[in-house]
């Protein structure tokens, strides 16, 4: 590589490192809460600086190159000594003050998680929030996010946090729909007769969708959506059947639900960070508000 004499700029290895977890420019700029623009300017300063091309454009994308490939296996081991120290100088920090990254999914921001920040943005006015909606999960390990709000019920052993509930879920549909299927019947002995609203790959994880992959043949999903907000959206237009979120759809006048809730669905919620941060001051006064929060919510859910 050349240009030796001119020193690596940090930040630029960093969306470098964006780039090569996310597959594609704009996955890291959602990753990073940046705008597209940006990763692209700071991998040309890279290469700039390296005097090398990092990677192949092409109309359908990224492709890395030789030395794209040496410098990210040379840089990993390094990334996660780099974000280490900087998660144990941030774990000292005593002042109400800064910035927090949060990752959860549109589902829970717009349902619980939107509500508490601005809450607490009023209390604490010198910190600033940065939200990443994304259904991956984000690793805290590399500062991709400082604190998640995670659906899951075996949340990674390299966090810590607490379990604030289980969210439940029941099988809805839209009357529409139901009127039109009155004459097959809809039970669970003929659950593979009906449509279905499934979830894609990216949320496979969650209990709805082993549910429908174990209990609905392939062909009778008839739309698949990254987003349990959509989904509900899609029963309620008469698209299909589903196991919706009862706190997404149980009140919703125009759903009625078909089973009670069924503990096969259930999914714990997190709120996680990493074990260097927890002491953070500004982390630790997020972790204790969100928990109190969001314990209300689900105390008073009704099932």
């Amino acid at each position: 590589m050349q240009n030796s004499s001119t020193s690596l700029d940090w930040e630029d290895l960093r969306y470098f490192a964006a780039v090569c977890d996310g597959g594609s420019v704009a996955a890291a700029a959602r990753t990073l809460a940046v705008n597209h623009s940006t990763v692209l300017r700071r991998l040309d300063s890279l290469e700039r600086t390296l005097g090398v091309r990092l990677f192949e454009r092409f109309q359908t994308g990224y492709v890395m190159t030789p030395a794209g490939d040496t410098l990210r296996e040379r840089m990993g081991p390094l990334a996660e000594q780099v974000a280490a120290a900087q998660r144990a100088v941030e774990g000292r920090d005593t002042a109400l003050s800064g910035d927090i990254r949060i990752t959860t999914t549109d589902t829970l921001a717009r349902s619980m998680l939107l509500p508490a920040l601005a809450c607490f943005r009023r209390l604490h006015p010198d910190v600033r929030l940065h939200l990443v909606v994304n259904n991956a999960f984000l690793n805290l390990n590399r500062r991709e996010a400082d604190v998640a709000l995670r659906p899951s019920n075996t949340p990674p052993d390299t966090l810590v946090g607490k379990r604030l509930g289980a969210m439940h879920s029941a099988i809805f549909g839209a009357p529409g729909y139901l009127k039109a299927a009155r004459g097959r019947g809809i039970a669970p002995d003929n659950w593979a007769e009906h449509d279905w609203v499934g979830l894609d790959d990216s949320l496979a994880h969650l209990a709805q969708a082993r549910w429908l992959a174990g209990n609905v043949p392939d062909h009778r999903i008839a739309l698949r959506t990254d987003s349990l907000l959509t989904m509900v959206d899609a029963v309620r237009e008469g698209v299909g059947l589903a196991p919706l979120l009862v706190h997404l759809a149980g009140n919703d006048r125009n759903l009625r639900q078909l089973t009670p809730h069924d503990p096969a669905f259930d999914t714990g919620l997190w709120l996680l960070t990493h074990r260097d941060l927890k002491d953070t001051a500004r982390i630790r006064a997020l972790m204790d508000f969100l928990y109190d929060e969001l314990r209300k919510f689900f105390e008073s859910e009704v099932h």
